[in-house]
């Protein structure tokens, strides 16, 4: 298995937009790491656009789904 590497990551998560502010979540500074190990388990160190934001859990589901688009990532 080719091992995903964190561009991969960032160009995936550059497709989610903050529905709020119309931009995507790399561009906005809120994606901060990510690695993916040897077995595919990807991780995402990010923050959202605003304290008490009432869309975290889409947002967080958002990233989940295009981390799971990654050829070789889960």
């Amino acid at each position: 298995m080719e091992m995903v590497s964190k561009k991969d990551i960032f160009k995936e998560i550059s497709t989610v937009i903050d529905p709020g502010l119309g931009f995507n979540l790399v561009e906005m500074g809120l994606i901060y790491d990510a690695y993916c190990d040897e077995n595919g388990d990807a991780a995402v160190i990010m923050t959202l656009s605003t304290k008490a934001c009432p869309l975290y859990q889409m947002i967080v589901q958002w990233v989940k789904e295009a981390g799971e688009r990654i050829e070789g990532g889960k």
